[in-house]
């Protein structure tokens, strides 16, 4: 939360909400208002509308959401607005909504916030005024000064994958509060939550799409608002590899690996760094792969990526190591999970005859070494690639 004194006058904040037809559905049955010219198309087309239109006040109640959690943040009492509603809203829009204060009014802490929702026209769509008084909160008084050390929260990206799930339990285990990043299986995120929360520590859950800036930008800020902190990221998500003869590859077969490995890691990278470098301190751990070292046929793609990965890590590690930022590689050898479960038996019977430990990777192998770059064990350790293949490479 911003205080009273931190807030000037000038200052701007932006939230992005894409409106779909869940939006509708969830607000209906919130609010009762089942006005047909916002839920029935046939209706809506005879009207000078033509298509239904978004309730305006679903739009708007995203006012309440960037004066809530933004400017200024929690314990901001909303007391005032205006509102003109100018364009209609569809379904599908990008609403791009924006605060900025106006005037402050020293003797009662009150702001003063010109609001305005824009589509992705840039059309003006809504405006108005808000008045806000900030809250300011009563710190307890103490005879003696206790300083215990701040509750450690890890963020596993891809935490319903076999890896990220093993991962969310180690890290659970170790200590850690957790933030459970999953794509589509919320039941299954749930379930983990669930699994953390009984292991004593606290979980939450959030949906994103980690190929999109915006929304990797609203993960990390709902992280932080909820437990303060971020200290760990572990980057696990994945998807199933290809396999592409090289005549058939076309660029987009790369550019799919690229958003997942590289863009989304340095675009998580960019969201939490300014967070980790207040504190002096973070851990960001990539998965890499055995593929990149050893290639095989047909993953072209894939392995590209992954040895691109550990550039991104190097880099980024020299860099940001006299900040207290170390990042590192876990790059493992087929594992033992549902995404390779459709791998032919054959293969992995081979791979692990060819295998000095004569068995294929656990996800908990993976997740005991992500547990020891996350700990204090490993804080001399940067810009490494730790090779888990069970004596396939040695170095």
């Amino acid at each position: 939360m911003k205080t009273y004194a931190e807030i000037q006058v000038g200052q701007k904040e932006t939230l992005h909400h894409i409106i779909t037809s869940e939006d509708i559905s969830k607000f209906v049955e919130l609010t009762g208002d089942d006005n047909r010219l916002h839920v029935d198309e046939k209706f809506a087309s005879t009207t000078p509308f033509k298509k239904p239109v978004v309730h305006g006040m679903l739009g708007a109640s995203f006012i309440s959401t960037i004066i809530g959690t933004k400017l200024p943040g929690d314990g901001a009492l909303w007391f005032s607005q205006s509102l003109e509603f100018l364009l209609p809203v569809r379904v599908g829009d990008e609403l791009t909504i924006t605060a900025e204060v106006l005037k402050k009014h020293d003797k009662e802490q009150i702001i003063e916030l010109k609001t305005e929702i824009h589509n992705q026209n840039k059309q003006l769509v809504t405006k108005g005024l808000a008045k806000v008084k900030v809250i300011a909160t009563e710190k307890p008084e103490t005879q003696t000064a206790k300083i215990e050390a701040p509750q450690r929260v890890a963020l596993v990206i891809g935490g319903t994958g076999g890896i990220g799930m093993a991962t969310c339990l180690q890290l659970a285990k170790d200590g850690f509060d957790l933030i459970v990043h999953y794509n589509k299986n919320k039941e299954k995120a749930e379930a983990i939550k669930t699994q953390i929360e009984s292991l004593g520590r606290k979980a939450l859950c959030i949906q994103s799409n980690i190929t999109d800036d915006k929304e990797i930008q609203h993960m990390v800020e709902k992280g932080l608002r909820n437990f303060g902190r971020i200290d760990v990221l572990a980057h696990c998500a994945a998807s199933v590899i290809p396999n592409i003869k090289f005549q058939d590859l076309t660029w987009s077969d790369y550019t799919k690996q690229f958003e997942l490995n590289i863009k989304s890691s340095l675009s998580l990278i960019q969201a939490l760094a300014p967070g980790m470098i207040q504190e002096g301190y973070g851990k960001i751990i990539h998965i890499g792969s055995l593929a990149a070292d050893k290639p095989n046929a047909d993953w072209s793609a894939y392995i590209t990526a992954k040895s691109a990965l550990e550039g991104l890590t190097k880099s980024l590690a020299f860099e940001l190591a006299p900040k207290g930022i170390r990042i590192n590689m876990v790059s493992p050898s087929l594992v033992s999970t549902e995404l390779t479960a459709d791998v032919p038996e054959k293969i992995k019977l081979m791979t692990a005859a060819q295998t000095p430990l004569r068995r294929l990777a656990l996800a908990e192998d993976v997740a005991g070494v992500i547990s020891f770059l996350a700990s204090s064990k490993s804080d001399f350790l940067t810009g490494e690639n730790i090779r888990l293949n069970g004596g396939q490479i040695m170095y």
